[in-house]
């Protein structure tokens, strides 16, 4: 299964100017620790010349822990093929450094990221199977062989999973920006399979990206916020901080409506939450305080 992608008008900027002066690096197990001193110099850098893998994680997030040790698991087997490392593999505790963290702008954790000359690409948020892992490792290194960075693996280690019909529906429909139709292949997804947590968070994801077709956040909170008693005004703003990455801010704001109304009015407003809560990390500490302020206004 693949991950769903993120639109492409999402992609920011990333400015690493601001960082400390480099220093060396230290080892962490077969990943190196990413710090403020030694991004620039060990990972920017050289990613002109090598593919840099690092992964954002937490000592709070038990998936992050999962994920770091995928990641080893595949850095490891990719250095013992070749007697040598193929990618850099970094891993930084967000935590302990958060100025890398804003500097990558990580919003939740895990959250695994590329970086091939000097340009940041995210590859995956929380726990993708091994079988994607590999994919996207494999897909990473192939498209910056093209670009003359690092060295394409053989053809006979590339293993492309199998896709389910409704997943590369809505995967092809996502591609092409038809939010529509992948609804349509999520929810065919969904159908057969009503269970599958790939499916639900590619529907959770694909009907934010469709409620929020042509809005902006500053219109939107502008909107909510000069009638905070307009319940589609006070969603539309939510969505649309979720989207910029305001979970906080969003999270705040219905769960400030939940408190304001009663009867269907506030169900609806739950429900859009729950539905907004689906797609962070579980582990997220802003979510886990966001659920428990739910529940303190409900009850």
């Amino acid at each position: 299964m693949s991950m769903p992608p993120l639109p492409k008008n999402l992609s920011r900027a990333v400015d690493l100017s601001g960082l400390a002066s480099p220093k060396s690096a230290q080892n962490q197990g077969p990943a190196i620790t990413v710090t403020s001193d030694n991004l620039v110099k060990d990972f920017l850098a050289a990613s002109n010349k090598a593919v840099v893998i690092i992964l954002c994680w937490s000592p709070r997030s038990a998936q992050s822990q999962q994920v770091l040790e995928m990641l080893s698991k595949f850095y490891i087997a990719d250095s013992a093929k070749t007697g040598q490392a193929p990618w850099i593999f970094g891993s930084v505790n967000v935590d302990a450094e958060p100025a890398v963290a804003q500097a990558v702008q990580v919003q939740s954790v895990p959250l695994a990221i590329a970086i091939i000359q000097e340009q940041v690409v995210p590859l995956f948020e929380s726990i993708p199977t091994e079988a994607q892992v590999r994919l996207v490792i494999d897909k990473v290194l192939t498209l910056a062989a093209e670009r003359g960075v690092g060295v394409a693996p053989a053809p006979s280690e590339v293993v492309e999973p199998a896709l389910g019909p409704e997943e590369e529906a809505a995967l092809s429909a996502l591609e092409a920006g038809d939010f529509v139709a992948a609804k349509a292949a999520y929810q065919a997804w969904l159908t057969k399979s009503p269970f599958e947590p790939m499916a639900k968070l590619g529907l959770a994801q694909t009907e934010l990206f469709i409620r929020t077709q042509g809005a902006t956040l500053e219109t939107a909170a502008a909107a909510a916020e000069s009638n905070p008693t307009d319940i589609p005004a006070s969603l539309l703003a939510a969505d649309m901080e979720i989207m910029h990455g305001l979970n906080k801010e969003a999270f705040d704001r219905l769960i400030s409506l939940v408190k304001a109304t009663s009867g269907d009015d506030r169900k609806a407003v739950r429900e859009h939450l729950l539905t907004l809560f689906s797609i962070i990390d579980p582990e997220d500490p802003v979510l886990v305080k966001a659920r428990q302020a739910l529940a303190s206004a409900l009850f």
